[in-house]
């Protein structure tokens, strides 16, 4: 198996560079469909990353139905499974990637995570009391020159900390210089056995809102809640209309 050279690749998160190369070599028969993929143990030595690292890029695989993983081990779909179709490599998976949908996943982003109490409005449904702080995730997608095209602040609920493990470890104290990396949130969430509802709402602020160059703004305003009616995740997404574009697909 080749590791992936594009620049796309080489900027993306290790996770998605592991599975795109996979991805490539399942699209190019190099992994006959119906045979066993390597073992993690493997797959970590061989692209120098953790076992952490390669557990996510197979589970964006089955997310696709490209594998297939048993009591033996992980598999290479068959036809039948995986549709037959050779699949051109990409670095997004088919279920939604946080916070910004697929396309911002694609893009160069910035990212910081902060330990703050949340907006007044929003401390009760997060669950928290006054003045509490809690998890707060900022995101900036970047166009080719630099500019920011969409920006997002989202705000977790003491339920998200408590239910899912991979955001209980972000702690206060924590060494965040690298960039922290949730794109896999939503399969975190299932993963922890919740039953998540999406609500969004999308608003056109008024013309003393839109950007130096004149474009037109949306805000995206989605809260992600639990079986149980919880909010676990609060977020807003501001992006100039004209440079971004908002395509959101989810399926429980």
């Amino acid at each position: 198996m080749a590791e992936p050279e594009s620049e796309a690749a080489a900027d993306a998160p290790l996770y998605l560079r592991v599975a795109a190369a996979l991805r490539e070599d399942l699209a190019h028969r190099r992994i006959s469909p119906g045979s066993r993929l390597p073992s993690e143990r493997s797959l970590s030595q061989r692209y120098h990353v953790n076992r952490q690292t390669v557990r996510s890029a197979l589970q964006l695989l089955r997310d696709e139905r490209l594998v297939v993983t048993d009591r033996r081990g992980t598999f290479a779909a068959s036809g039948a499974e995986g549709g037959g179709e050779p699949v051109a490599p990409a670095l997004t998976a088919r279920r939604p990637t946080f916070p910004g949908g697929p396309r911002a996943a694609e893009a160069l982003v910035r990212a910081s995570l902060t330990w703050e109490p949340p907006p007044t409005p929003l401390t009760t449904r997060l669950l928290l009391t006054p003045g509490e702080p809690t998890l707060v995730h900022r995101h900036v997608v970047l166009g080719p020159h630099g500019t920011a095209l969409q920006r997002a602040v989202s705000w977790f609920s003491r339920p998200a900390l408590t239910e899912i493990p991979q955001l209980a470890r972000y702690r206060r104290g924590r060494d965040w210089r690298q960039q922290p990396d949730l794109r896999l949130l939503y399969h975190w969430m299932h993963q922890a056995g919740l039953r998540v509802t999406h609500r969004e709402s999308v608003g056109v602020p008024g013309p003393a809102t839109t950007t130096a160059g004149g474009a037109a703004r949306l805000i995206v305003h989605r809260v992600v809640s639990d079986q149980h009616g919880h909010a676990l995740e609060i977020t807003d997404i501001d992006f100039s209309a004209q440079s971004a574009a908002w395509t959101y697909e989810f399926s429980a």
